[in-house]
């Protein structure tokens, strides 16, 4: 469904290099990252937002940039910007957005405003963020989009509506059809619903891997400092050495072998992120 190609953007102190990733039809993709790697101006991009100097941006074999408007046509958003008019309703600025879209249909509009308990008589500027973020959501689903492109929206919302947030995003890809992008540093709901997970850092792709392959190729392991230094030092990607033991996170292969003294296990995405952060930040270079 959405295929980027050696996409590179240049600002005047940040680049975002080379990034190339495919997101088909019927996954959920995490795209994950410290604050500052880049990954809200990957969103900007594949939305037409920002122009790029070099790659391309496919969403269902059409240029996203030579064919703009059949393209958002089909992309549904959820961002951590004010992009609707705040002193009208709900209500109007549904209707006067919705002219942008071919296939809006007011009354999914409504059902999802009642569902969230949103007032569309109400003007934006009188709702919170998370309310506004909920309204963002209610119109993105209502003009029937095939790609739901949702910037950390979930930080913003209590628990109780994160839940069915996550419940409407897995029901949303249940059909093959449709996928969602999401963009977010609360790695444990990337953990639960994630196919893909799309790794940037400092505007550098370190991977893009369907979930299970990425949580196969790396272990922590866990035990005396002397013998975690017993890996090989190619092997050990960031260590940290606690009270009463050290911890690693370790690249893992088929034929990899641990001294059994050692607590090794497979890591979460938050692990992978942190570590490969922390190897980073100490190694001065990638070593992904």
């Amino acid at each position: 469904m959405l295929h980027l190609e050696n996409v590179t953007k240049r600002f005047d102190s940040f680049q975002l290099s080379n990034i190339t990733f495919d997101l088909p039809k019927g996954y959920i993709m995490g795209l994950i990252g410290q604050n500052g790697s880049g990954k809200t101006t990957l969103l900007h991009i594949i939305m037409g937002l920002y122009s790029v100097q070099t790659g391309t941006v496919t969403f269902n074999e059409r240029n996203a940039h030579e064919q703009e408007k059949e393209v958002k046509n089909k992309i549904g958003f959820v961002l951590n910007e004010e992009l609707f008019t705040k002193g009208i309703s709900l209500e109007e600025n549904a209707r006067l957005y919705g002219n942008y879209y071919n296939s809006f249909d007011f009354e999914i509009f409504e059902h999802y405003c009642e569902r969230f308990g949103l007032q569309m008589n109400r003007k934006l500027k009188h709702y919170s963020k998370g309310e506004k973020l909920k309204f963002q959501f209610a119109f993105a689903l209502s003009h029937n989009p095939e790609l739901l492109i949702l910037d950390e929206p979930t930080e913003s919302f209590d628990p109780e509506f994160r839940e069915e947030f996550i419940q409407i995003v897995t029901e949303f890809v249940r059909d093959g059809e449709h996928s969602v992008l999401l963009a977010t540093h609360l790695t444990e709901e990337l953990d639960r619903i994630a196919d893909y997970i799309t790794f940037i850092h400092k505007g550098n792709l370190v991977f893009s891997l369907d979930k299970e392959t990425m949580l196969d190729s790396y272990r922590m392991v866990s035990g005396e400092n002397y013998k975690v230094n017993l890996l090989s030092k190619e092997q050990i990607i960031y260590k940290e050495k606690g009270t009463y033991a050290t911890k690693a996170l370790v690249k893992h292969g088929k034929y990899y072998h641990y001294d059994r003294e050692l607590m090794v296990s497979r890591p979460t995405t938050s692990d992978i992120m942190y570590y490969i952060i922390k190897g980073d930040e100490k190694n001065g270079r990638n070593r992904f």
